[in-house]
């Protein structure tokens, strides 16, 4: 099936941290790619390694302790993992930006929030400070804030969680980016923001064209906005492919734990406890010798717990790392 063309493709990226244990492989041999216009969600439980690879795509990962020890970050073939500090600062805001997961500490507190917002338009394209003005007004407007007039000159803790989160969102797309990544953008938000937070990114989206790869932990986000996700544990991809195929069949025993541990709306009279996955993510300090999953995995074989196993595909561009791959991840 034709995707598109590729905005960016990783390819096996690893990430890594040194420590008083020694390195720490936080992100280990991940690899994907994101189309133009389409929504890719990374999904896990946290510490799998979710929001080191975005760090590690905008070069953010502060070094030491951290760096990029392996791998390719090709955004329309340039390889950003091999780019200056200087070089990946004239990209970064301008073709792709991030949305970080908590506005609070990530927007300056002594800076008002139309200043913020019209930075990257001085310091990327060269505007004037009048006309950065206006187009940011432009943006607050666009992303729903009410008043962007007198809100321009507001500080961030003169706004709402809510509306602070927009003002994170007008700052990623100011320059139209043609890649957005989302880092956990809702987890902060009550419910009914969250939904219009994710229905403003969707409709920017179609109409900036812009790609994103979403950051998330819920599945219900992922099932309601992805294209394509990515399924990560400790560190690697276990399963990836089209949302609908992943939701239908997930192949993998974490994936198809993730899915139970949704609570079912179609059945409200259901009563008893919610599933859940035993155990915890391992400490990358201590990573199990075979499939990292395999200590919490309910259909551990003996080689699960001395090999790790490669990618399988199931399907059209499904696939799957689990020794059970064509038994669905179970005997």
């Amino acid at each position: 099936m034709d995707r598109g063309n590729a905005v960016l493709q990783v390819r096996n990226l690893r990430t890594e941290f040194a420590t008083r244990r020694g390195i720490v492989p936080a992100v280990d041999g991940v690899s994907f790619e994101v189309f133009e216009g389409k929504v890719t969600g990374l999904v896990g439980e946290s510490g799998c390694g979710k929001s080191v690879t975005a760090l590690s795509i905008l070069g953010l990962v502060t070094s030491p302790p951290g760096r990029v020890a392996r791998g390719e970050i090709l955004f329309e073939g340039r390889d950003l993992a091999r780019m200056t500090p200087r070089e990946m600062g004239a990209f970064r805001g301008r073709d792709l930006s991030m949305i970080f997961q908590e506005p609070m500490t990530s927007l300056n507190p002594v800076k008002t929030v139309g200043n913020q917002v019209g930075e990257p338009l001085r310091v990327h394209l060269g505007l004037s400070a009048r006309e950065a003005r206006r187009r940011a007004e432009e943006m607050l407007d666009l992303v729903g804030i009410p008043e962007p007039q007198l809100r321009y000159g507001a500080f961030p803790h003169q706004l709402s969680g809510g509306l602070r989160q927009r003002v994170m969102i007008a700052m990623a797309l100011i320059c139209s980016p043609k890649l957005l990544v989302a880092d956990e953008p809702t987890t902060a938000l009550d419910v009914t923001i969250q939904a219009q937070v994710l229905d403003l990114m969707m409709g920017l989206k179609n109409r900036l064209g812009t790609a994103i790869v979403l950051i998330t932990h819920d599945l219900g986000v992922v099932a309601e906005t992805c294209d394509d996700v990515y399924v990560m544990y400790a560190g690697h991809i276990v399963e990836q492919g089209d949302v609908y195929r992943l939701f239908e069949r997930p192949g993998h025993p974490y994936t198809q734990g993730l899915l139970r541990c949704v609570p079912d709306a179609s059945k409200p009279g259901r009563r008893g406890p919610l599933a859940s996955i035993e155990g915890a993510v391992p400490l990358l300090t201590a990573l199990p010798p075979g499939c990292r999953f395999a200590p919490r995995c309910p259909w551990a074989q003996e080689l699960c717990h001395r090999q790790i196993p490669d990618l399988v595909a199931v399907g059209e561009g499904h696939l799957v790392r689990c020794w059970r791959a064509e038994e669905g991840g179970k005997p």
